[in-house]
């Protein structure tokens, strides 16, 4: 998996959502308007959603690219649909 992205980048943004799920935890304990955790969740979802989105285009840049090249594209095809199955479940 490292070779197919920037695995310090991925560290970064999972470290800085690991903080606004802090923040959220902490908005709970002082009882923050629901409208405000919301908004916090909805950040902590959209970000989740990038990592995810960098994930699946190192996947597609290498491993998706190398099995069609190198190996079975019709294995690699339906192997790489259902990826995209579990990623829209998101």
């Amino acid at each position: 998996m490292k070779q197919c992205m920037d695995s310090e980048n991925l560290h970064r943004r999972l470290k800085k959502i690991q903080g606004q799920i802090a923040a959220i935890d902490r908005m709970i304990d002082e009882d923050v308007p629901c409208e405000d955790v919301i908004v916090q969740i909805n950040a902590v979802k959209s970000a989740l959603h990038k990592v995810g989105q960098i994930i699946m285009e190192g996947h597609i840049q290498h491993c998706v690219k190398d099995g069609i090249e190198h190996g079975d594209a019709e294995k690699t095809i339906a192997e790489f649909t259902k990826v995209i199955e579990q990623f829209s479940k998101i």
